[in-house]
C-alpha cells in the first residue's frame, strides 16, 4: 500500500494481497464501484454493489471498525469516488490500485460466471 496526499486528506492505495488479508480479517467493507452487469459476471467475494453513477458519500457509514475500501475494473472509477469520498468531508480513502484487473492478475480468488452453465463459479485462489 502506499498513501497520496490530497489536500488534507490521504488516499490509500491498496494492493490485491493488502485487500485479501484485510478482507479474511474482516476489517474492511469493500465496495465495488462498477456497473451491476459487471459485478452480476464475476465478482470479489465479500464485495457489496454501489455503482460509480449512483455513489453518494453520505449513504456510507463513517469509517469506525471496518475501513471503507472502493474498487473497480482498472483503478480509475474506484479513484475517482474514493476521491469523492475525501470531498464530502473525509479525511482518509482508500481504493484497490488496479482494480479487478490487479485482483486476477494476482491470482486471487473470484466468482464468475460457467460461460457453459450461466452459473457462478469460484475462479482462483
Amino acid at each position: 500500500m502506499h498513501k497520496e496526499p490530497i489536500g488534507q486528506a490521504t488516499l490509500e492505495h491498496w494492493t490485491p494481497e493488502d485487500v485479501k488479508a484485510a478482507l479474511d480479517r474482516r476489517e474492511i467493507l469493500l465496495i465495488d464501484v462498477r456497473t451491476p452487469q459487471e459485478y452480476l459476471f464475476e465478482k470479489i467475494p465479500g464485495a457489496l454493489l454501489l455503482p460509480m453513477a449512483e455513489f453518494d458519500a453520505t449513504i456510507l457509514p463513517a469509517q469506525s471498525d471496518r475501513t471503507v475500501v472502493f474498487h473497480c475494473g482498472s483503478g480509475m472509477r474506484s479513484r475517482k469516488v474514493a476521491e469523492a469520498w475525501i470531498a464530502a468531508g473525509h479525511a482518509r480513502a482508500c481504493h484497490l490500485e488496479g482494480g479487478f484487473a490487479a485482483w486476477k492478475t494476482a491470482a486471487l480468488p473470484y466468482l464468475g460466471t460457467d460461460p457453459a452453465t450461466g452459473f457462478p463459479r469460484k475462479v482462483g485462489g
